[in-house]
């Protein structure tokens, strides 16, 4: 009976033990599959508290709460995982409880978390993860993770163990944070307390957010929070999603002239452009015969484009945002965006270039609060107009631009003595990109296309192309020029290929000349021809990207972008085995806007016996703003139309 009465008050304690709880509560009210039908997995909370010391150090605590709604979304929370740079950052997953939904609570055995190096590819620079395994979770159970962590993203010079987790601008603190993601969340906050004395800027963006700023002793508490965040649906080629999901930007750093003259400082504070002699002496080299600055400075840009291989090893000293000494760079010959970089800054040093780094972001905006939104650098050079001008020895290897124009309309900031304010990059003129593709063909009386066509590329189209030999081996080279024309006509044999030797790219755009058969190309029926031109059919896209694009879309929510300005012209001759008249031919068009131009048409010509097709496209920007996409979209439907409608003609004879 004694017995009895102690299991009756055991299971009321662990009752009301269980019904105290607020994480209980918290699960059971945040709701199921039926609330979210096409979510797998529920944040129910995401909470990150930040305390910002003076020297600019953080230390933050992270606290979560998913609930899994699907089988999926069981699969994807089997194990908590999170990435850290040993270098600059300390991570510990402090504790992890999983409340099953039958009631059972468990906690996870700290000691089985595992900390291993991160998978890597071309970046080898010690990154870590720390892992431990969940295991088996069925829909309605949730999982609590606490997370310590200090330190920075990037790796850093450092003087002693607690100098590393210092941020690069010591005494200053910026944090980015997200308030979006691919599940729903019910509430996220973010909240810092950082001294009273330091300036704080912020900003939330493309979005609102419930936001306090409270007195703490010597700091001031700033609290950040939104509720009921839905998934964000991605657009098919749409902007980065940073530049158009909520975020906030919080930083202490003054403006971007601060961060200019810190990074310029850095940099020349390390020795970072040092020249040697035997950098001088390759120099030397490499300009001997050189006719004027430009010729000097292209001369060096494509040596430090193309000598330096694109591969990132931890080296120590030097890493994050001080660039490595070009003396390291020279001699092992390979290294990320900033050691190329850095390398091409000595070597114009080296050549007598008044020259410094930039930093900039690829793939998206960097917004004007003054946190560092970077994740890559170039190099500057002023040259005798006075003007500083862009060189990105990254992004051009095997190019024959000096500054990739793929990074058009893209903000960056420069690292230079009188510091600098952040600047975008200008467009680039579709003339300057341009794909042109000419063919001269006959249709057989069996209905087989024989022929050439000249293909000639300039900027970003040239360097499309001239992926198909620098990009691979010499040996598939033929076969790459092949399949470009048998995507579309699997039955088509190249006859001849003429071209230049792809590596001698700055001797002029590239030029392709190929002769071709390809049987039952037209469709001959009694007194009528069906076929679609050649040139039309969308060869070699490769330097069309925008052929991809679907034009179906009435209108886009967020901005889009392609790889570049471009202009295309395509021009075909066909001879035909007799005279014609139309039956149908795709509606002649022409139009032209600020976003985009079009012109199209087909003329039968030599008497009726010969079919002349004619398309000239430009697309005028390589970031669009939503409302340009009816313009944008009419031109490259155009484009599609021409490509995929026949034209039907009537033998006469």
């Amino acid at each position: 009976m004694i017995k009895k009465l102690f299991t009756c008050l055991l299971f009321s304690f662990v009752f009301l033990a269980l019904s105290a709880n607020p994480i209980i509560n918290l699960i059971k009210d945040a709701g199921g599959a039926d609330e979210y039908p096409d979510a797998n997995l529920l944040t129910i909370f995401d909470s990150t508290m930040v305390d910002v010391q003076e020297s600019g150090l953080s230390f933050v605590n992270i606290h979560k709460l998913y609930k899994v709604l699907t089988a999926k979304g069981a699969q994807d929370i089997n194990d908590i995982t999170f990435g850290y740079d040993p270098l600059s950052a300390y991570v510990d997953i402090q504790k992890v409880i999983i409340y099953r939904k039958n009631g059972s609570i468990e906690s996870l055995d700290m000691s089985k978390v595992m900390d291993y190096p991160a998978p890597a590819r071309m970046l080898y620079w010690g990154a870590r993860e720390k892992m431990i395994e969940v295991g088996r979770l069925e829909p309605g159970d949730a999982v609590e993770v606490f997370l310590f962590r200090k330190g920075f993203t990037y790796a850093l010079l450092f003087d002693d163990e607690d100098d590393r987790y210092i941020p690069p601008m010591r005494g200053h603190f910026y944090d980015i944070v997200e308030f979006w993601n691919n599940e729903p969340i019910k509430e996220k906050v973010y909240q810092t307390r950082i001294p009273k004395d330091k300036l704080v800027q912020y900003k939330f963006y493309n979005g609102e957010v419930q936001c306090s700023a409270m007195p703490d002793g010597e700091k001031m508490i700033y609290t950040f929070a939104k509720k009921d965040i839905k998934p964000f649906k991605r657009e098919p080629w749409m902007v980065s999603r940073s530049d158009v999901a909520p975020k906030l930007l919080i930083s202490t750093s003054p403006d971007w002239y601060a961060k200019s003259l810190w990074f310029y400082g850095v940099n020349e504070d390390f020795g970072s452009f040092d020249v040697t002699p035997e950098v001088k002496a390759k120099v030397d080299e490499i300009l001997e015969g050189a006719v004027n600055e430009m010729d000097s400075i292209s001369r060096l840009t494509h040596w430090a484009a193309d000598e330096i291989r694109y591969s990132g090893i931890s080296m120590g000293e030097g890493e994050g945002y001080t660039l490595h000494k070009g003396e390291m760079t020279f001699l092992d010959r390979c290294g990320v965006c900033k050691d190329k970089a850095g390398m091409l800054v000595t070597m114009l040093r080296a050549a007598g270039f008044e020259s410094y780094p930039a930093m900039t972001m690829a793939g998206s905006r960097i917004d004007y609060i003054p946190a560092d939104q970077f994740n890559h650098s170039v190099t500057l050079a002023k040259l005798s107009d006075g003007k500083y001008h862009l060189l990105d020895p990254t992004w051009v290897p095997f190019v024959r631009e000096l500054w990739s124009s793929a990074e058009q309309q893209q903000n960056y900031l420069m690292g230079i003595p009188e510091g600098a304010d952040l600047k975008i990059t200008p467009l680039s003129p579709p003339e300057k990109h341009f794909i042109r593709i000419t063919g001269n063909s006959e249709i057989q009386p069996d209905g087989t296309l024989t022929g050439k066509l000249t293909l000639i590329a300039e900027g970003q189209s040239d360097a499309s192309i001239r992926g198909l030999f620098v990009r691979y081996p010499k040996p598939v080279w033929e076969s790459n020029i092949e399949r470009e024309i048998k995507r579309n006509h699997p039955l088509a044999r190249i006859t001849e290929t003429n071209y230049k030797d792809p590596y001698d790219y700055m001797s002029g755009p590239i030029i392709l000349r190929i002769n071709y058969t390809i049987p039952d190309f037209a469709l001959i029926t009694g007194d009528e021809i069906i076929f679609t031109p050649l040139v039309a059919t969308e060869i070699f896209t490769r330097g069309m990207t925008h052929m991809y694009m679907n034009t179906s879309l009435k209108e886009r929510e967020y901005d889009f972008r392609e790889r570049c300005s471009r202009l295309v012209k395509l021009e075909e001759q066909i001879k035909l085995p007799g005279k014609v008249s139309a039956i149908y031919l795709p509606e002649e068009e022409s139009f032209d806007t600020p976003v985009a131009s079009f012109e199209g048409n087909y003329q039968i010509s030599l008497k009726g016996s010969a079919l002349r097709l004619f398309e000239r496209i430009t697309l005028k920007k390589r970031i669009y703003e939503n409302s340009d996409w009816p313009d944008y979209s009419k031109a490259v439907a155009a484009q599609q139309k021409f490509a995929r409608e026949p034209v039907i003609l009537k033998l006469i004879n």
